[in-house]
């Protein structure tokens, strides 16, 4: 990796891991909307998945930040925004975490098996359990809300970095936009 730019995996994982979440929030809002039927049990699946790979996306981009670290903070940056950066970064890997993880314990805790791509059942986390699944549904919609905040923040950050203070900071993971 260059001193000032994240390297093509974690790039890639970052995308991934948007078009994942953005996907999960969409069939998230779907869902919701059905009335109970096959195709609804289908989309309800298909937000599992989608949950299941960024939980197992998230642990490889933060394994691969580990090892390769990540460009330092802009030197042009004032100290509260590189603060405040860090922070939302912080939190928006928590919630990467907390929302699949939230959604698995409530699918166990209602009974419902997670089964991956269709093909693997992956381990119940928690008993069946529908006062515990009530908990875990708040808790999940409310990590949905921070998340979408969050993502927010991150966006917008992003783009003032971009066409306000005209700096590096959105080259660093979209990499056209890079300086030859």
């Amino acid at each position: 990796m260059s001193k000032q730019n994240y390297d093509s995996i974690q790039v890639l994982l970052h995308w991934l891991v948007a078009i994942l979440i953005f996907a999960a929030f969409g069939l998230a809002w779907t869902m919701d909307d059905m009335p109970l039927s096959p195709a609804k049990f289908k989309i309800i699946s298909w937000h599992k998945w989608a949950g299941i790979t960024v939980l197992g996306l998230v642990a490889i981009r933060l394994i691969w930040l580990k090892l390769k670290g990540a460009p330092p903070a802009d030197p042009g940056l004032p100290a509260w925004q590189s603060k405040l950066s860090a922070g939302v970064h912080h939190l928006l890997y928590l919630l990467m975490f907390a929302m699949p993880l939230s959604g698995w314990l409530m699918s166990s805790a209602k009974g419902f098996p997670v089964v991956y791509l269709g093909l693997w059942k992956l381990p119940d986390l928690v008993a069946k359990n529908e006062g515990l699944s009530d908990t875990l549904k708040n808790s999940h919609e409310l990590f949905a809300t921070a998340l979408l905040i969050l993502i927010g923040l991150h966006i917008a950050a992003a783009l003032k970095h971009h066409f306000i203070d005209k700096d590096t900071i959105l080259a660093r993971m979209i990499p056209f936009l890079r300086k030859k």
